[in-house]
């Protein structure tokens, strides 16, 4: 039997949570904040190496080796990668809260804990590996690595939120077995995209600091490669529309046409800044919208089913209860 996992709460912590629960609307716009912080801290990642300011603090976790802040002689890349880490804390102050908002909602649901435990620690895990990019001096795997590890953390944060928006009964199926199944492999292939694109990256010039290494596959090659992947993964996605209308699943068909809309607008995005020679704002507008690509991905998966609310009465039959299938 599935036993759920279980993290130990002090005494003293669960009393002072029990006399002032946290409402539900409140804890939906906790978790809903943390997706959001999630996706700016990539950004201004982006905004760091697009500046060539990875190394603008030259070690960590001081920003040099006497002084945990930017200084004067620094100048504006020590202040860009120092506030920058800044943003880190304010991203854990946010997960901090929605942890804290989720031990004291009432009544307590099933699976939310461990997700905002998993989206908590991702944070200082962020940061370590942040750090351990500034001591390779940028090495672009370890860069890619950043990146993939955001990811992560945005995928945990969107599951809190569609915990938590979504009812505690049972998952029930709204598309057949094989259709899911090809939502699985769609969602696979988008995760294949993404590792992909920071190889791309790691081989182009925009490397966050001007004597930072490349990782040596050819851009041209590699591109066409990543190319290929998002060719396929926008064939799986109309795919997935013409299948779910076909079989009257109106949720996840709406859930794929948007995923189809959004990778349609990275695509273009992609093509134009390959063919203009990497403008730093594509660039950017790239990353944006590779997390965008992400949680219409999830959003697809998780309009393959829908939970089913808790009733009062036994002998009445479940209703599902249609919840938004996007951020």
């Amino acid at each position: 039997m599935k036993r759920s996992v279980r993290f130990p709460v002090p005494a003293t912590l669960v009393r002072l949570l029990d006399r002032h629960p946290v409402p539900a609307t409140l804890l939906r716009r906790l978790a809903y904040a943390s997706i959001v912080a999630n996706v700016a801290i990539v950004v201004t990642g982006g905004a760091v190496r697009l500046t060539a300011s990875g190394l603008g603090c030259p070690t960590w976790p001081r920003c040099t080796d006497a002084s945990y802040t930017t200084t004067a002689e620094m100048g504006v890349h020590g202040v860009i990668e120092f506030g920058n880490r800044l943003l880190t804390f304010a991203v854990g102050a946010i997960a901090l809260a929605t942890l804290l908002a989720v031990l004291a909602h009432r009544p307590r649901r099933t699976g939310l804990l461990g997700l905002a435990v998993a989206v908590f620690l991702g944070i200082p895990a962020q940061a370590v590996i942040g750090g351990i990019t500034v001591l390779t001096n940028l090495n672009p795997w370890v860069v890619g690595l950043h990146f993939l590890a955001s990811m992560a953390v945005i995928a945990a944060a969107y599951a809190l939120w569609r915990r938590v928006v979504d009812p505690d009964g049972p998952a029930v199926p709204v598309a057949p077995r094989p259709l899911r199944t090809l939502a699985l492999l769609t969602t696979a292939v988008s995760v294949a995209v993404l590792v992909v694109g920071t190889w791309v990256t790691g081989s182009g010039p925009h490397a966050g600091d001007h004597g930072a290494a490349r990782n040596g596959l050819d851009p041209e090659t590699i591109s066409q490669v990543h190319a290929d992947g998002v060719f396929l993964l926008i064939g799986l996605s109309v795919a997935l529309v013409l299948a779910f209308r076909a079989v009257d699943a109106t949720g996840p068909a709406r859930a794929a046409l948007v995923l189809v809309a959004v990778e349609l607008g990275q695509g273009l995005i992609g093509f134009v800044q390959y063919f203009t020679h990497l403008p730093a704002v594509l660039v950017a507008a790239h990353m944006l919208g590779s997390c965008l690509v992400l949680l219409a991905t999830l959003g697809m998966l998780w309009s393959t089913r829908q939970r089913r609310p808790v009733t009062a009465d036994p002998a009445s039959p479940p209703t599902v209860q249609r919840v938004p299938a996007t951020v």
